[in-house]
């Protein structure tokens, strides 16, 4: 049995860290003594996190990356070596959203997406994973999605690359079960990041699509990514193999678990019928809006 993991002193390395779940989990690694080697492709949000929780007595490091370019993942690992000399803690963090059913969304994108949230993952594992393994007690996170437990009609890419990053991850923990390296997956539920914000959606999207997918996204995203990270952390901690985070998470496994082919109907039900209530309250609201002002 493994360890629990020692935070203070650790040298973590964050992927995505500019904002959400990243810059999250960044203050409070940085709380927990750790020294962090950051990046993103957000430079600007970098230097603003590093400006709001950089120490004297800690160590800290951005870096832009693009994680779906090799060649930058590798001058990365080697500017962390350089300012750290190693890795105790990398967590695959970044990632993208990708809306529509396959028929409408490119090959380009659906691309795109698979070279961030799948391949970003496998290639920084792959770089970081011999000073992980030559840390006395390593720990590698890869964020999935419940889209890597459940997988939603319009979120072929999404999901094709979380349950990727999910199996990725659960064999390379069987593969170093006999060292002292451990591996956790994490799937996040409804985690109020800007992820949704800025997905990308088919070229055809209506506005009325695009209405409808703001609408859930703010039903849906609403745990905030401080109390997401301290949930992740306290499983690293523990080493636990897979983290769920939020009750949603946890009632979406549940439901997968015993109806593992029959749970989209009965998610997507009451899906519908939220939206329909969203839509119904939004169009009182603007018929009360429109009687006051005429009554002004």
């Amino acid at each position: 049995m493994r360890p629990r993991f020692e935070f203070d002193q650790a040298i973590a390395v964050v992927t995505g860290a500019a904002s959400g779940i990243g810059a999250a989990l960044a203050e409070s690694l940085v709380a927990r003594g750790c020294h962090l080697a950051l990046c993103d492709v957000n430079e600007e949000g970098l230097n603003a996190l590093a400006e709001r929780i950089s120490r004297p007595d800690r160590r800290l490091t951005v870096s832009r990356v693009d994680v779906s370019d090799k060649d930058q993942i590798l001058r990365f690992r080697e500017e962390v070596i350089s300012a750290h000399r190693g890795c105790d803690l990398l967590i695959n963090n970044a990632g993208v959203a990708l809306g529509g059913t396959f028929d409408r969304v490119s090959e380009d994108d659906f691309d795109w997406l698979l070279s961030i949230n799948l391949f970003g993952v496998i290639r920084m594992t792959r770089a970081f994973l011999p000073s992980l393994r030559a840390s006395e007690a390593g720990h590698l996170v890869n964020i999935s999605s419940i889209f890597g437990v459940i997988a939603p009609a319009g979120q072929t890419a999404y999901s094709a690359s979380k349950f990727g990053v999910r199996g990725f991850s659960d064999a390379l923990r069987h593969e170093l079960k006999d060292t002292a390296l451990g591996v956790t997956t994490v799937h996040p539920g409804g985690v109020n990041t800007k992820i949704a914000i800025s997905a990308r959606l088919p070229a055809d999207a209506t506005q009325d699509e695009v209405a409808a997918a703001r609408r859930m996204s703010e039903k849906s995203l609403v745990m905030p990514p401080p109390r997401a990270a301290e949930i992740i952390l306290r499983g690293v901690e523990r080493r636990a193999p897979r983290v769920l985070v939020g009750k949603d998470a946890h009632i979406i496994a549940l439901i997968e678990r015993f109806l593992p082919a029959h749970y989209w109907s009965i998610i997507s039900n009451r899906l519908r019928d939220e939206d329909q209530t969203l839509t119904r309250a939004g169009e009182q609201a603007s018929a009360k809006a429109t009687h006051k002002e005429a009554a002004e």
